[in-house]
């Protein structure tokens, strides 16, 4: 089984090779662990993980190069580093979603409360920018509702392109 990181880089490189650019890696890892390790040690020349703290602390390093991020944008850590859409790649967008999730059924007043609490929390400077600073992008406007639609259109995007290249669930 896949860990969503690996079918994230996997998706993503064969997005690469849609746009007719060869990805030479045909192996999915298990995560990014195994992958970021083989990067580094020089076994792949090239991979598509999820931006976390511990990437962006191996480009600061010069351990490894951070040739795009696949965000709509820029991020607000690490500005400089240029978007997939800037180098050519006009629909590699693959945002990374984070959010909390509660069991079908229940009550609004338990969504109410996780949503106030996630609220109150995001107000910390200290903590936001921790998040800011691991590569991810807080939304401070987020509710349930807003959640699903995102999960409700990444479903949309990436279900022509899963069925396309024959992926399948384990």
């Amino acid at each position: 089984m896949w860990t969503q990181n690996a079918r994230d880089q996997w998706v993503s490189a064969r997005s690469v090779e849609a746009y007719g650019r060869p990805w030479k890696a045909k192996k999915p890892y298990r995560g990014a662990g195994p992958a970021l390790t083989d990067l580094i040690s020089g076994q792949i020349p090239m991979i598509i993980p999820a931006m976390t703290g511990q990437v962006l602390e191996f480009h600061k390093a010069g351990k490894l190069r951070i040739l795009a991020v696949v965000s709509p944008s820029p991020l607000i850590g690490v500005p400089e580093l240029p978007t997939a859409v800037e180098q050519g790649f006009p629909s590699l967008v693959a945002q990374q979603f984070i959010g909390l999730l509660a069991p079908a059924g229940t009550p609004n007043a338990i969504i109410n409360q996780i949503t106030q609490a996630t609220h109150v929390a995001l107000t910390d400077r200290e903590y936001l920018q921790t998040l800011i600073e691991s590569g991810l992008e807080p939304d401070l406007d987020s509710s349930p509702e807003k959640f699903r639609r995102s999960l409700e259109d990444d479903i949309a995007r990436w279900t022509p392109i899963v069925n396309a290249i024959g992926l399948k669930l384990d």
